[in-house]
């Protein structure tokens, strides 16, 4: 038995935990879903002082505060920064980092740096002098990759259920204290693991942090938490399993 801790990505709560966490706790492991600062059903809280940190602070005073030990902290998309983060802060904590179509981002870069200049300045613009970045309009013609997977009524739940990023944990860098790495996971679901290693091999600063980790391969879109819930709870086990 494992003990998960599992951190949504941008726009989403704990609810989209909800399929994975029930067939994770069926395989007999401890499993915690969050929600983080200003998300979800804490969405009340969404003041332009959330940032990073406070979503960094959010995981690591869940652990103090539970006492988890021996953690599997799993991180999708966004949520993989301040998963880093909170590694970083408090290792002996956490047996290994679970990307989920995410990656460790080398010191010093945001989650805006990996978007291309054009994406950004049309988000900056949607943006305004707001603090929140909208969530996109999950439009499978639009964007059949990253929802593929997804049927009709899943796409309603998160058109109604998704609510704005709090800007800064977006654009604030990624900072680590250079204390001791903690051993790390990926699940590739949109992209394939051929890709993975030969840019491991080339040193790319995005992925060279998983060089030494262990590589899983879930062909679906970038939400597979909800559109293979299953399969993916199914490479969580074997991921605890070592």
């Amino acid at each position: 038995m494992a003990t998960f801790v599992l951190v949504p990505g941008f726009w989403l709560g704990a609810w989209a935990w909800r399929e994975v966490t029930g067939l994770l706790r069926a395989q007999g492991h401890d499993v915690y879903p969050m929600t983080l600062t200003g998300l979800a059903e804490r969405d009340h809280l969404a003041g332009p002082e959330v940032s990073l940190e406070t979503h960094t602070t959010d995981i690591v005073r869940l652990l103090q505060v539970e006492d988890l030990r021996d953690v599997l902290l799993v991180g999708h998309s966004g949520g993989g920064m301040p998963v880093a983060q909170a590694a970083d802060r408090v290792p002996d904590r956490v047996a290994r980092v679970v990307y989920v179509e995410s990656g460790p981002l080398p010191d010093g870069t945001a989650q805006f740096d990996t978007v291309p200049p054009q994406e950004q300045q049309r988000l900056r613009a949607a943006i305004g002098d707001g603090h929140l970045l909208p969530p996109p309009a999950w439009d499978p013609v639009a964007d059949p990759t990253n929802l593929a997977g997804l049927d009709e009524a899943t796409l309603a739940v998160l058109r109604s259920r998704a609510t704005p990023q709090p800007l800064r944990t977006a654009t604030d860098p990624v900072r680590r204290t250079g204390g001791r790495p903690v051993p790390t996971a990926l699940v590739a679901s949109t992209f394939p693991l051929t890709v993975v290693r030969e840019m491991i091999d080339k040193r790319h600063p995005f992925f060279v942090g998983l060089a030494d980790g262990q590589l899983f391969e879930l062909p679906t879109g970038h939400w597979p938490m909800l559109s293979e819930p299953k399969a993916l709870a199914d490479v969580l086990d074997a991921a605890a399993r070592g």
